[in-house]
């Protein structure tokens, strides 16, 4: 079997990238994501929201990205170590990576609320 130690920075960062590019052409709920995470950003910039707001709105959405690529991990190993049949931990262990994409999207929209509120009392 073919070792899977990075040699060097450089190759860490390309694989990083290949699971971030995989993970955007395979799962349409990262896409969503990253398509909201973008018409945040433009609506931020649109109203010139103040640069704290800003940066929570970014953070806010790199979370939720993150979580979703340690949700789709969390399913490819689980399918793999299952080969395919249903596990009663197996579902447990999707579930809880789901959850934490729940939350993450709740705390942004959280985040959204905030700036939206404080753009409105201006």
């Amino acid at each position: 079997m073919k070792k899977m130690k990075n040699i060097n920075r450089a190759q860490s960062f390309k694989h990083a990238i290949c699971g971030i590019c995989n993970t955007a052409k395979t799962e349409i709920n990262f896409r969503i994501q990253l398509l909201m995470g973008i018409i945040a950003i433009i609506v931020c910039i649109v109203l010139r929201v103040e640069v704290w707001h800003y940066v929570m709105v970014v953070f806010a959405i790199f979370f939720v990205l993150a979580m979703e690529l340690v949700n789709t991990a969390i399913e490819a190993l689980t399918d793999l170590s299952c080969e395919g049949k249903v596990h009663p931990l197996a579902k447990i262990a999707k579930d809880a990576a789901a959850g934490a994409v729940l939350l993450a999207s709740a705390s942004a929209a959280v985040v959204g609320v905030v700036v939206i509120v404080s753009i409105i009392r201006r």
